[in-house]
């Protein structure tokens, strides 16, 4: 889980306006920090097997905002991908 300071720093990086809390882009962004923090600690409790279901469900929640972002905006699905270094 995120505290809470680092969550705000990744909303105020990625929000579209304003008072932006949950457009697909700032949504994919805090998935991707959490799949980064259940990454590192699956590396050290390798037998943790509901922390690795929650990644995957994590995992999957963020490839479908993206494949809807790439739909509805291609532009903003460039943006994100490439601030976020993925594929």
């Amino acid at each position: 889980m995120l505290e809470r300071k680092a969550k705000e720093k990744i909303i105020e990086k990625f929000k579209v306006h304003p008072t932006d809390t949950g457009s697909p882009q700032v949504q994919i962004a805090l998935l991707s920090a959490e799949m980064k923090d259940l990454s590192e600690h699956l590396r050290s409790h390798k037998k943790d097997f509901s922390s690795r279901r929650g990644l995957l469900r994590k995992v999957n929640e963020r490839r479908k905002l993206l494949r809807y972002l790439a739909r509805e905006n291609r532009e903003a699905y460039d943006d994100i991908a490439e601030k976020l270094k993925l594929k």
